[in-house]
């Protein structure tokens, strides 16, 4: 297929390589010329000048931005993906952003005989360059049938959950359950140091019963040794955070857990962890408790 990708930070990079492995043709677009520049010189593929220029011609095009007003503006400005696409053809939002905005960006796609699909991931940056990311898609069947293998190429988990927005309701879902685990694991770290334990040892023990999960998996070692720089940063996660506290406000419903580690966060960024990615938790219940 002739493929557009616009969006190539850490996510995305990896992302649009897969299909340019996988054989397709892959003409990519970064607000950062240097970056597109750099992956055109790694995995081949074209470089675009704009996201139009990466559209025309297309069969779909992938966005992996940052947040909602991101892919407004490579969508619908006078030189977005709007502009480009052939009718026929599907977007496929991979950023995380709001349900609301993937009903919007599917009813103005609509009226240019474009299709849509909102499909944020899962996984992280290790998941993006080993091709095992989680996709959860918001859309028509029919469509997602027809560009699910393409999804493959990146995923070891491709699922459509409903009509439009429900992929991007899903990732809040997710997101939910993230801020909850990595603030218990955080806890569970401090206590364990500050009764005398030998963490690492105890880790070993108890990821092998009910409390073990991804985070403990991969992180509490990493976070035991004070690295964080991991990829997802705590700014997109406050970003993500927000999405979900005013989703819940709309509904009048609670998520007192969420909202608490949203705090949290915030202190992380007043720490200067801004750019720390969202394990860092740990270092701002290391300082609290020092």
């Amino acid at each position: 297929m002739n493929i557009g990708f616009v969006g190539l930070g850490v996510m995305g990079f990896p992302m649009a390589g897969h299909l340019q492995a996988a054989g397709h043709s892959v003409r990519v677009y970064n607000r950062t010329k240097e970056k597109a520049t750099r992956w055109v010189q790694k995995y081949g593929g074209e470089l675009g000048s704009t996201p139009s220029d990466v559209a025309n011609g297309a069969d779909l095009v992938c966005l992996c931005v940052g947040n909602d007003d991101d892919v407004l503006k490579v969508t619908m400005s006078q030189d977005g993906v709007l502009a480009g696409l052939p009718a026929g053809g599907v977007i496929i939002d991979h950023t995380t952003a709001s349900a609301e905005l993937a009903r919007q960006l599917s009813a103005d796609a609509a009226k240019r005989g474009v299709m849509f699909l909102d499909a944020p991931v899962s996984g992280g940056q290790a998941g993006a360059e080993q091709g095992m990311l989680t996709i959860m898609v918001g859309g028509d069947r029919t469509i997602f049938d027809g560009i699910e293998p393409v999804l493959q190429n990146y995923a070891k988990c491709v699922k459509l959950l409903g009509p439009v927005g429900s992929g991007q309701l899903a990732k809040m879902v997710n997101q939910i359950c993230i801020a909850g685990v990595i603030q218990s694991l955080s806890e569970a770290l401090t206590f364990s140091e500050k009764v005398g334990l030998d963490t690492s040892a105890v880790m070993e023990v108890v990821s092998q019963g009910a409390a073990q999960s991804w985070q403990m998996d991969n992180r509490h070692r990493t976070m035991l040794a004070g690295e964080y720089d991991h990829g997802f940063a705590v700014d997109w996660m406050r970003k993500d955070l927000a999405m979900i506290l005013a989703q819940a406000g709309k509904l009048g419903l609670e998520l007192p857990i969420t909202s608490l580690v949203d705090g949290y966060y915030q202190e992380v960024q007043e720490m200067g962890g801004a750019r720390w990615d969202t394990s860092s938790l740990y270092a701002r219940t290391v300082a609290r408790d020092v």
